[in-house]
């Protein structure tokens, strides 16, 4: 795997494949069955020097005595003057028998024994060629599978679970090209069936975009895995990557804000960042809670213990003296005909968790205009709002985002991402 450019991205991304599907996921319940016979046909007979055997493996088959009807069937096999209809009738048994039996290569060489034959319907055949798809990739045989594969994809009969074996086929044979490929071809017929793709169908994708080192071709899988699970991991991974890049502190902290309400910042020095910068936005309040938060965490090293307790007793004192102001400036914010100063103290009182009278607060100031940072209005009116549980109105605060002039896109992108999950449960990085 190639390494990222970022040691804390390259840890965090080493947890997000990690425990990924790699050994092939073919669930084998292949429903194997002997070919049924359809009584408006006119059907070929057993020879009578084998009726003894057959009848007696049939029998054994239909009381679920699997060795028993093998043996039967294979001193079947060993008569002269066998038919083709003859073998044909005993391998197909026989491949049940083994299936039910476990034995995979066996099962997948009677069944191709039985196909060579020449005796399935068109309808059987195609069963049969799809049993040998799961057969051969659950015994390994990559390219193999890839052949049957292709045959049932030119009939138009693969399912999106089965498209998603062909990607992983491919990438188990590091072909990332053709398993990104079908790993899409999975996606389009999941969302045509009107069903939730798979996905390991974007963990093939996030796999190949991460073995050859490019960072930018991991943001696409990324996103789309996080609107699928919402899970820790997968945010972690994507906002590492955008963050590292990013070299304005306000842009930085919009980051950080999205890592904070995601549960996906996992260092302590990364709390320890965003609490300075929210000092920085004279927001002590938020700053307490993020540094308390990693203390409680157990995020803190011990080399990182005195500069954090420092800088927390510093934030706590300029937030206790804030608390002793709130009454007068939300005075002065109310007699002010712009809406910096309501804002402002809205950005207050989310970091003491009134989160209503954030919003009250946040609205008035818009309406009145005339606000420095609207990104960071909406922000935390739509952060306000998911606190409530009220994700609509949290949505339409943050959809607003679009429409704030010269707004770093990346930032854009992220919080629109983050608006997409609201009121999903966020998944543990080792769920």
């Amino acid at each position: 795997m190639s390494p990222l450019t970022n040691n804390n991205a390259k840890r965090s991304h080493g947890r997000t494949l990690e425990g990924m599907a790699l050994g092939l996921a073919v669930a084998l319940a292949v429903a194997i069955h002997p070919a049924a016979s359809h009584a408006a046909e006119k059907q070929p007979s057993i020879s009578s020097n084998i009726y003894k055997e057959m009848k007696g493996a049939q029998e054994e088959l239909q009381k679920g005595q699997w060795q028993e009807a093998i043996k039967n069937l294979d001193a079947a096999l060993q008569k002269s003057g066998l038919t083709t209809y003859d073998k044909f009738k005993i391998y197909d048994f026989r491949s049940y028998a083994d299936v039910k039996l476990q034995k995979y290569k066996d099962a997948e060489a009677d069944i191709e024994a039985a196909m060579a034959t020449g005796q399935y319907s068109p309808e059987d055949a195609r069963t049969r060629t799809k049993e040998l798809f799961q057969l051969a990739a659950q015994n390994g045989q990559y390219a193999k599978a890839v052949d049957y594969g292709r045959q049932l994809a030119d009939q138009g009969v693969l399912s999106a679970n089965d498209l998603n074996i062909m990607a992983q086929l491919y990438y188990l044979q590091k072909d990332c090209k053709n398993a990104v490929i079908w790993a899409d071809k999975s996606v389009a017929a999941s969302r045509k069936a009107g069903e939730a793709p798979k996905e390991s169908a974007f963990q093939f994708k996030l796999q190949c975009a991460s073995d050859t080192g490019n960072m930018a071709s991991m943001e696409g899988p990324l996103m789309d895995l996080i609107r699928l699970t919402n899970k820790v991991n997968y945010w972690n991974t994507l906002l590492r990557i955008e963050r590292q890049d990013e070299r304005d502190d306000h842009n930085t902290l919009m980051i950080y804000r999205i890592m904070y309400n995601t549960q996906s910042m996992k260092e302590g020095s990364d709390y320890i960042e965003m609490a300075q910068l929210l000092g920085d936005a004279a927001l002590p309040e938020e700053a307490v809670t993020v540094l308390s938060k990693a203390m409680s965490l157990g995020l803190i090293k011990p080399e990182q213990q005195e500069r954090t307790t420092r800088l927390l007793n510093a934030f706590q004192a300029r937030a206790d003296a804030d608390k002793k102001q709130l009454a007068s400036e939300d005075a002065e914010a109310s007699k002010s005909p712009m809406g910096e100063l309501d804002v402002k103290q809205g950005e207050v009182y989310y970091g003491l968790g009134n989160y209503q009278k954030a919003i009250d607060l946040i609205n008035a100031g818009l309406q009145k205009g005339q606000i420095k940072h609207l990104d960071e209005a909406y922000v935390y009116l739509g952060l306000s709002q998911a606190q409530l549980k009220n994700y609509a109105d949290a949505k339409k605060a943050l959809a607003n985002l679009k429409n704030v002039p010269n707004i770093s896109p990346r930032v854009l992108k992220l919080w629109d991402l983050y608006a997409s999950t609201l009121g999903m449960p966020l998944v543990a990085a080792s769920s």
